[in-house]
């Protein structure tokens, strides 16, 4: 069984709280800078796969160290969110869920299947 089946996003949260208060981080982590976080990061995972190719792409995630460098560059755009979640009071499974109740009605099947078009080009 995976890490990710058998552990809650409280879990995570509480870790990464417990992490950062215990380096007095809670004074530089206000939302801007989270979020500012969140899109470096994000740059630095896109970085692994600019220009490349499908073929390439499969390729790296085929090589242990390329892969882990990418798992890496996940898991800080995962702190940042979780960190951002964290000090907010924000509940991700609810957004998640309501967000995806959103897009099933964004995107409903019999329009959106196969398909690469936005919401509003159906």
């Amino acid at each position: 069984m995976s890490k990710d089946q058998e552990t809650k996003i409280h879990e995570l949260k509480d870790k990464i709280k417990d992490f950062c208060e215990a380096r007095d981080w809670d004074q530089f982590h206000g939302a801007k800078d989270l979020a500012i976080g969140i899109i470096t990061e994000s740059s630095e995972l896109l970085e692994h796969f600019r220009f490349k190719s499908e073929k390439e792409i499969e390729e790296m995630f085929k090589n242990p160290e390329k892969k882990q460098h990418i798992s890496e560059e996940m898991a800080d755009v995962l702190y940042f969110l979780l960190r951002l979640a964290q000090k907010y009071d924000i509940d991700l499974t609810e957004e998640l869920n309501n967000k995806m109740e959103k897009n099933e009605k964004k995107y409903p099947v019999d329009k959106a299947k196969g398909s690469n078009k936005k919401y509003n080009e159906f």
